[in-house]
């Protein structure tokens, strides 16, 4: 029994934000190495990407779940508990033994500190995470790579199975500025004796290509499954193997993550992992469902009567922006109130940190015909790394044109009251994740999230 407090385990993880992000894996392995190296218990995929790795890691595991299997998840980063990132089997690790593993892995990382410095809060996550796995004897992990792959914490595992969804711009102040730059740093993920999955193209996929053949890897190269249609709860595909295949992921982007998932569960038979048939593929793809992605809530502002939606994707940089512009355009006659004909009117409240290219995903989104006269609200969120809201309306107004007129409400909460008091259809949350999750905790109750100690996990 865990003497240490759900508050003050999540006080001691937050309190090594302070450290910020330092990429390497000395201090993991070393980390590792004290509690044991629980890593080494399990195999699985490591799945890396500039986008649509979080998509990926959530059709496997639903895929893994109908088949039976009990795998340990690491998606990332969390919207409104930490305890997101910890799961097995899609349940999340309960607020108890979140403490107990944290209190057991503090000296592990004082120790550590002497000789390597301090953990980071994702260093100690990830082997809290390991941890966990372990002595849950999971059948296997599906893990998520944090940023890049050669440096991220996540790496000082090999499953047996690497997969890279694809290569674009994002993090470029630490991977590098060019596609070649940053898919050497995604591609080091791939190891002597692993089989690789990627769905990249162009430049990144020719780096990703000469790393396999480096270390001797066989690669699959995926393209994206035969779109045959969409609706309001997802899309149809055509995969090899399994014919026509409904995904219950929104968005025409997803015909290409699914392909890699399901080359993902190609490669984890092939090495002895785990094998998933037809039937336990196609239940799992149609049951997938990834927060903050894409998510469409109905949401009640007053009371059982009244319903109005709300969709929420992070869209963090500019290609996870053009993937929400496309699907707005696809989604919009399936929206309340909308047809093809008349497309519903759309109110956007859009937050977004500092570090990004800020520019660009408001020029993917501004642009858009789906959001051509669309109410636009900034806000921001309280992070250090958040852009101020009227610095973000400045980008929107002088990128959009002389025309626009953005609203300034730095409140997530207020801005959100704001658009479900006056919207006249659909409200779109998008360009941080960090606002996704602060706007996901105030339409979703979800007992699952709550932080009390002892609940159901």
């Amino acid at each position: 029994m865990a003497s240490l407090t759900y508050e003050a385990a999540l006080a001691a993880l937050q309190e090594r934000g302070r450290f910020g992000i330092r990429l390497g894996l000395g201090r993991t392995r070393a980390l590792l190495r004290e509690l044991g190296d629980p890593q080494r218990t399990f195999r699985g995929a490591l799945v890396g990407g500039t986008n649509g790795k979080g998509s990926v890691l959530a059709l496997v595991a639903s895929a893994l779940r109908a088949a039976g299997l009990r795998a340990g998840e690491t998606p990332k980063p969390h919207l409104v508990t930490y305890r997101e990132r910890l799961q097995i089997a899609g349940r999340l690790v309960d607020p108890t033994t979140f403490a107990g593993l944290v209190e057991s892995a503090l000296p592990a990382a004082a120790r550590v500190a002497r000789r390597y410095g301090d953990p980071t809060e994702f260093e100690l996550l990830t082997a809290v995470a390991f941890r966990w796995f372990a002595d849950q004897a999971v059948d296997l992990a599906v893990v998520e790579v944090g940023l890049g792959g050669r440096l991220d914490a996540t790496h000082a595992w090999d499953g047996g199975v690497a997969a890279i969804t694809n290569v674009d711009l994002d993090h470029m102040d630490r991977l590098g500025s060019t596609v070649t730059a940053i898919a050497r740093e995604k591609a080091a993920i791939i190891e002597r004796g692993d089989l690789a999955v990627t769905g990249a193209d162009g430049a990144g996929r020719a780096v990703i290509r000469r790393r396999a053949g480096r270390v001797g890897v066989a690669l699959r190269v995926v393209p994206p499954a035969r779109l045959l249609g969409w609706d309001r709860d997802g899309i149809v595909v055509d995969l090899p193997g399994l014919g026509e295949t409904r995904v219950g992921l929104r968005g025409r982007h997803q015909a290409a993550n699914v392909a890699v998932a399901d080359a993902v569960l190609d490669a984890l038979a092939e090495s002895g992992i785990a094998i998933v048939g037809p039937a336990a593929r196609r239940r799992g793809y149609a049951d997938a469902r990834w927060a903050g992605r894409l998510e469409l809530i109905e949401a009640r502002p007053d009371g059982p009567g009244s319903t109005r939606e709300v969709l929420l994707d992070g869209a963090h940089n500019p290609a996870g922006a053009a993937v929400l512009a496309q699907a707005l355009e696809d989604l919009r006659p399936f929206l309340a109130g909308g047809s093809e004909r008349q497309p519903p009117p759309i109110t956007l409240i859009i937050g977004a940190m500092a570090d990004k290219d800020v520019a660009g995903i408001v020029r993917a989104l501004a642009w858009a015909p789906a959001l051509a006269g669309a109410a636009v609200i900034c806000t921001e969120v309280g992070e250090a790394r958040a852009l101020p809201a009227v610095e973000l309306a400045a980008v929107w107004a002088s990128t959009a044109g002389p025309g626009a007129q953005p609203r300034v409400i730095r409140s997530p909460a207020a801005a959100l009251a704001a658009a479900l008091a006056v919207a006249p259809g659909p409200i779109v949350v998008a360009g941080s994740l960090y606002l996704v999750g602060a706007v996901r905790a105030l339409v979703v109750d979800d007992p699952a999230l709550r932080d009390v100690a002892g609940s159901a996990g």
